[in-house]
């Protein structure tokens, strides 16, 4: 299980939970989301082998591969090339279309006064916000390197839950699976 602390004060606690077949073997995971210890949503159905790709592209970032290799600071590196952007959005909907949650991670860039130096420094960090099917929402600000040690622990709960399967694409019909090691 996940957490994080927001900038409300409050606490979101994410856990994986298998997604399993019709004969019951899992073979991906669901996100559900607490704040506070209250049910806040489920998001991100078959999200896992996302989370693994999210993973891998922080730590390259993190190491200054790509575009990443930019920025001076390791905590300021993310993966993906614009200087803001989208890294996840995980969504549900009911049947009806009707809302049920969501997780969302967006890059934003900050820019910094250093009065010592009398110039502006940027940063750039990971806005993680859930949103409760009320339309509540709540925010945490991240550093690549807390990112990182977020999805990790993730990753590490979602294999524990499928039974020791890594997230991985099935690259055949492009559908998610876990695949056994």
């Amino acid at each position: 299980m996940g957490g994080l602390r927001c900038v409300d004060g409050s606490y979101l606690t994410v856990t994986p939970v298998a997604c399993v077949d019709s004969v019951g073997t899992p073979y991906e995971v669901t996100l559900e989301l607490h704040r506070d210890g209250t049910p806040y949503g489920s998001v991100g159905e078959r999200c896992g082998w996302f989370l693994a790709r999210l993973a891998r592209g922080v730590e390259e970032a993190r190491a200054g591969r790509g575009a990443a290799r930019n920025w001076a600071d390791p905590d300021d590196r993310f993966p993906g090339n614009g200087p803001d952007g989208e890294l996840f959005s995980f969504r549900y909907r009911t049947r009806h279309g009707l809302p049920g949650g969501e997780l969302r991670c967006q890059l934003r860039t900050i820019p910094v006064w250093q009065a010592g130096r009398g110039e502006w420094r940027l940063t750039r960090r990971a806005y993680v916000e859930a949103w409760a099917a009320s339309g509540v929402g709540t925010r945490a600000v991240l550093t690549s390197s807390e990112l990182s040690a977020f999805v990790r622990e993730l990753l590490h709960e979602a294999e524990r839950c499928m039974a020791g399967r890594d997230m991985v694409r099935n690259r055949g019909d492009g559908a998610c699976t876990g695949v056994s090691r």
